[in-house]
Order: C-alpha cells, then sequence, then structure tokens
C-alpha cells in the first residue's frame, strides 16, 4: 500500500510558533540527552546510536507528543536501524550532492523534499528507498512552506548572534586597559552567545517534529476518511436492493425475493 501527498499547506507562522513550544516544553530533557550525546561521543557503536536518538528519535517522539526522557538517546532501538540510516545518509548526500552541482537550488529542493526520510526510516521502520519516496510524496506542494520557516528562523537567530558577538566585540575592545573587567565581560557574552546557539537547537528540533507531525497527520486523516468515502456507492446501492416487487393482486409492495404477499396472502 502507497501512501500519497495531500493539499492542505503548512501554515508558516502557525509552524514556527508550533515549533518553538515544543522545542521550549521539552527543553530540560532536550539538554539533558544533548549533554549525554557529548559525553559518550567517543564511544565507538553506542555513539551511533545516540546521534541517532539525538537528532530523529527525539523528534518522533516530540511530534507524537509524548514525554521525551532524559536517557532517550540510550534505547536500544536506534541501534536497529544503524544499516538503514547510514545507507539513507548516503543515498541523501549523493542526492543533494547532485543537485547542489546543478546551480545549488536543485540540491536545496532535493534536501528539502527527501527532509524526512531518516525519521520515516526511525519512526516507522521504512528501508531507505521508500523512505525517500514517502518524504518526497509527504513534502509534495510543502516545500516552500518548510523553506521559509526554517529561513525565517535561522535569520533571526543569525541576526541575534551577529549583534551579540559585535556588542561583546566593542565593548571588550573599548576595555582592554581593565584587562579583568574585559576578560569577565567576553566570558559573559560567550556564555551568552552559546545559550543562544542552544535554544536555536532546541527550536530547530521543534520546527522539525511540528512539520512531521503535520504531514504525517494529513496522511492518516486521509487515509481514514477513504473507507467512509468507499462506503457511499454501497449506502447508495442499499435502497435499489429495497425497492422489491409489488403484489398482482393488492399492490403492495413487498420486499425482493418474497412468494406470498405480506398483505393479502396472494402468491407474487
Amino acid at each position: 500500500m502507497s501512501d500519497s501527498s495531500t493539499t492542505q499547506k503548512l501554515e508558516i507562522f502557525a509552524t514556527i510558533k508550533e515549533g518553538i513550544s515544543i522545542g521550549m516544553t521539552n527543553i530540560v530533557s532536550i539538554f539533558v540527552n544533548v549533554l549525554l550525546w557529548v559525553l559518550t561521543i567517543w564511544i565507538p557503536y553506542l555513539n551511533v546510536g545516540t546521534t541517532i536518538g539525538l537528532w530523529l528519535g527525539i523528534v518522533s517522539k516530540a511530534s507524537k507528543g509524548e514525554k521525551v526522557p532524559a536517557t532517550e538517546i540510550f534505547n536500544p532501538k536506534y541501534r536497529k536501524y544503524m544499516g538503514e540510516f547510514f545507507i539513507t545518509s548516503g543515498l541523501l548526500g549523493i542526492g543533494v550532492g547532485a543537485g547542489l552541482a546543478f546551480g545549488i537550488i536543485p540540491g536545496i529542493v532535493i534536501g528539502i523534499a527527501w527532509s524526512l526520510a531518516q525519521l520515516l526510516v526511525i519512526d516507522k521502520g521504512k528501508n531507505p528507498t521508500e523512505s525517500i519516496t514517502l518524504s518526497n510524496n509527504y513534502t509534495y506542494g510543502h516545500k516552500g512552506q518548510i523553506f521559509c520557516v526554517f529561513f525565517l528562523v535561522s535569520l533571526v537567530f543569525i541576526v541575534a548572534l551577529a549583534i551579540f558577538a559585535a556588542l561583546g566585540t566593542t565593548i571588550t575592545s573599548h576595555l582592554w586597559k581593565v584587562r579583568t573587567l574585559a576578560k569577565v565581560i567576553g566570558i559573559l557574552f560567550a556564555v551568552i552567545y552559546g545559550f543562544i546557539s542552544l535554544v536555536m537547537m532546541f527550536i530547530f528540533i521543534g520546527l522539525q517534529a511540528s512539520i512531521y507531525k503535520q504531514l504525517t497527520e494529513n496522511i492518516r486523516t486521509k487515509k481514514k476518511a477513504a473507507p467512509a468515502a468507499a462506503a457511499a456507492p454501497a449506502a447508495a446501492a442499499a435502497p435499489a436492493a429495497a425497492t422489491g416487487t409489488f403484489c398482482p393482486a393488492c399492490g403492495k409492495k413487498n420486499l425482493s425475493g418474497t412468494k406470498f404477499c405480506a398483505d393479502c396472502g396472494a402468491k407474487m
């Protein structure tokens, strides 16, 4: 059974709002998972599962409104999809790289079209080629909105980071004679800069979860509506089946197949 795309459009600002909400709701658990990922990234084999869990598993759980455990990245199920993850990543790299070679824009379009592929491998258990096909179907008609969502949010963060970086450099350069104070202010701005970068990661995880949730929910809704639509012809055919026949003696309408009239008892 194949999945098809929907025509319902993503709302850019509603998606940004929901993405921020998802990211901020799970900020503590995401932070703990990030910290654990940093502390264990040097451990072979385990680091593959934790990486998949951090960038895909958390998004999958958050998209369903589920609580994200503080140790979610250590869930062994993520190591189960190690091979599929690498194959899908390789195919994504080849596709996007080829698109970039043809003038940048095709690479961006392919990257957005296939952006859900790795999630579909982990969340739905799809194989690499099937996940790419489904991702392309899910994002069809939505790529412009997805691009705008990430572009607008990225622009806000880039401007904020640039302002703080410039402000920190300016202040510390004016206080170079008071070296201790300049160092303290420099450290403070570095902390603020790092905090903004961390918040940016939380929100990007939330945005991806929101987009994935909306597009996959659209498909599920469409599939649930399909059986009801298919039942309509059967319901329409019911009156035809109940038209019945009329008694030749009294003219009473009887159900089809009736041998004797229910009113006068005459043979039909």
